[in-house]
C-alpha cells in the first residue's frame, strides 16, 4: 500500500457486474447493506455485452426474415426486403447501450457505487483495484465473486469464439457448426434465416441433453431449412487454406467426410476466471478449470467469502446466476436461503424455441419411475394455425404411481413463456388434476399444455383416439 493511501469501507464488495453481480448488489442493498460494484469493463458483463443479449438479438433479426413470407400470406405488399448487417448493428448497440444505462440508473437509485477495474484480492478483508495509473484498495467485510467465465478468441477471425459468433463483423459465406448444444442450434437457425450457408456437425455428447421426441421436430426441422446437418460425427479434424475451412469427419457409418466452409465454430473450452483475483491468496478452493467451488448458499470454503454465476462453472446460464445472486445476498445479510437447481429451466432460441425443464422421459425411467406421458402438436392448436406458428409440440411426463408431474418440454412459438407454467407446478410438486382443472385462455398456445395433459389420459379434445389394435 502507497504510504499515506487512502482506503475505503464497504460493507460488501461485488467483484464483477454481470447479471449475477448486479442483481446480488442490489439485493443486498435492499437489505440495507452498503454496496460496492468493481467491474473491470462495462457494467452487464458478457451477459449484456457479448453474450445473451446479442446471440438473442441476431435470432431476433432472422426471425423477423422468416415472418416476411407470412406477413405476405395476410395481405401485406412491400418489394423483396435485404438485410443490412451495419444497420442491425446499430440497433444491437442501442439496445445494448439502453439496458446498460438502465442498470447503471438501478444502481445509482440503490446508492450502490460502481467502481471501474481491475480488482485484486490483498487478503481476506482488503481488495485492491487497479484501472490505468489510478489505484485505490477497499477494506470490506464481505465479498461475492461474480467474476464471470473466460475463453480464449483465435485471432484468424475464422475459427470463431462464442462472442465473435454472434456478433459478425461480416455474415460468413459458409458457416460449420461443430457441437450439439445451444450455442450451435441458435447459431444454425440464425444464420440460416439470413440466408447463409450452415452445415452442422453433430456430436451429440450430451446424451439426454433434449427430450427423445423433442430431437426428433428439432433435427426435422433444422433439415426443413436446408441446413446440412450431419448426425453423430466423430474424428474432427480441419485446417485453414487460401482463407477456407477445410474440414473432414467419420459420419455415423464410419466413412470418411469432407466439407468447406469460410468460418468455423467449436465449442470452445471454458475456464473460471479467476487467473489474476487473487483468490489463491485466500485460501478459496478451484476446481481443475479454475471454476470457484461453492455450496448451495453460495459460500466458498473461506468465510465471509461468495461466489456466483459462471465462475462457478456449469450450467454457464444467467438465470443460474440471478437466482445465485440473491441467494448470496440474502445469507449475507443474515437471511435463510440455498439454491436448488433441481427444476432449472432450459430455453434454446431456435426458430421455433426450445423450453424444458424436468426430466426427459428417459431420465425419468433411468431414475426408476414408472412413467406416463403426453404430446400434443401445434398443428392441432388453433391459436398457432391463425399466427401461422404450426411447428412444435409440448410434451409432459408425469409419475404414474403418485400423477405428479416430472418434465414439461416444448417446442414452438411461445415455448419461451409457456416454460414458467411448467416450472411452478413441477417446484408445487403438481400432479395431472391440477393442470386439468383450471381454466386455459381460447385462442391460446397454453392450450397445447392441457391437451397434452388430456392426451396422456386418452382426453385430447383436438386429436383422433389412439387407435387400438385388435387380437386376431
Amino acid at each position: 500500500m502507497v504510504v499515506g493511501e487512502l482506503v475505503q469501507e464497504k460493507e460488501l464488495v461485488v467483484v464483477g457486474g454481470g447479471p449475477a453481480g448486479y442483481t446480488a448488489a442490489i439485493r443486498a442493498a435492499q437489505l440495507g447493506k452498503e454496496v460496492v460494484i468493481i467491474e473491470k469493463e462495462k457494467i452487464g458483463g458478457v451477459c449484456l455485452n457479448k453474450g445473451c443479449i446479442p446471440s438473442k438479438t441476431l435470432v431476433h433479426a432472422a426471425k423477423q426474415s422468416g415472418r416476411l413470407q407470412k406477413m405476405k400470406e395476410l395481405g401485406f405488399l412491400f418489394d423483396d426486403p435485404s438485410f443490412a448487417l451495419s444497420t442491425y448493428h446499430q440497433y444491437k448497440n442501442n439496445t445494448i447501450d439502453n439496458l446498460r444505462k438502465g442498470v447503471m440508473a438501478l444502481c445509482k437509485a440503490h446508492k450502490i457505487e460502481i467502481i471501474t477495474g481491475k480488482a485484486y484480492f490483498l487478503d481476506h478483508e482488503r481488495i485492491g483495484v487497479e484501472n490505468g495509473h489510478q489505484y485505490e484498495t477497499i477494506k470490506f467485510s464481505q465479498a461475492i465473486i461474480a467474476a464471470g467465465a473466460y475463453i480464449k478468441e483465435d485471432e484468424t477471425n475464422r475459427v470463431l469464439s462464442s462472442y465473435q459468433l454472434f456478433n459478425p463483423e461480416n455474415l460468413p459465406g459458409k458457416l460449420l457448426l461443430i457441437g450439439w448444444n445451444y450455442l450451435v442450434l441458435e447459431a444454425a437457425f440464425a444464420y440460416s434465416g439470413l440466408g447463409c450457408d450452415v452445415t452442422v456437425l453433430a456430436t451429440r455428447d450430451d446424451s439426454g441433453f433434449l427430450d427423445a421426441e423433442i430431437e426428433k421436430e428439432l433435427i426435422r426441422l433444422l433439415k426443413k431449412r436446408k441446413i446440412d446437418l450431419h448426425l453423430d460425427v466423430k474424428n474432427i479434424r480441419w485446417h485453414i487454406s487460401n482463407n477456407l475451412i477445410d474440414c473432414t469427419f467419420n459420419n455415423a457409418n464410419g466413412e470418411r467426410r469432407e466439407v468447406t466452409g469460410t468460418h468455423i465454430y467449436s465449442q470452445e473450452e471454458i475456464r473460471g476466471n479467476t487467473d489474476g483475483l487473487g483468490v489463491s491468496r485466500l485460501g478459496v478452493e478451484l476446481d481443475d478449470q479454475g471454476f470457484i467451488v461453492v455450496d448451495e448458499q453460495c459460500r466458498t470454503n473461506r468465510g465471509g467469502i461468495f461466489a456466483i454465476g459462471d465462475v462457478t462453472g456449469p450450467p454457464l446460464l444467467a438465470v443460474k446466476g440471478i437466482r445465485q445472486g440473491k441467494t448470496a445476498a440474502e445469507i449475507a445479510c443474515g437471511k435463510t436461503g440455498e439454491v436448488d437447481m433441481t427444476w432449472m429451466p432450459t430455453v434454446i432460441h431456435t426458430d421455433p424455441p426450445i423450453a424444458f425443464s424436468g426430466f426427459t422421459e428417459s431420465e425419468a425411467k433411468e431414475a426408476g419411475f414408472t412413467i406416463k406421458t403426453g404430446v400434443f402438436p401445434l398443428t392441432a392448436n388453433g391459436y398457432a394455425s391463425l399466427t401461422q406458428n404450426k411447428e412444435g409440440m409440448a410434451k409432459v411426463v408425469f409419475d404414474d404411481q403418485s400423477d405428479r408431474l416430472l418434465g414439461v418440454h416444448f417446442i414452438g412459438e411461445g415455448a419461451v413463456d409457456l416454460i414458467s407454467s411448467a416450472v411452478l407446478g413441477l417446484e408445487m410438486g403438481a400432479r395431472d388434476e391440477d393442470f386439468l382443472f383450471p381454466f386455459y385462455p381460447h385462442p391460446s398456445t397454453s392450450e397445447s399444455l392441457l391437451e397434452a395433459v388430456e392426451q396422456m389420459k386418452g382426453l385430447a379434445i383436438h386429436q383422433p383416439p389412439k387407435k387400438v389394435k385388435q387380437k386376431a
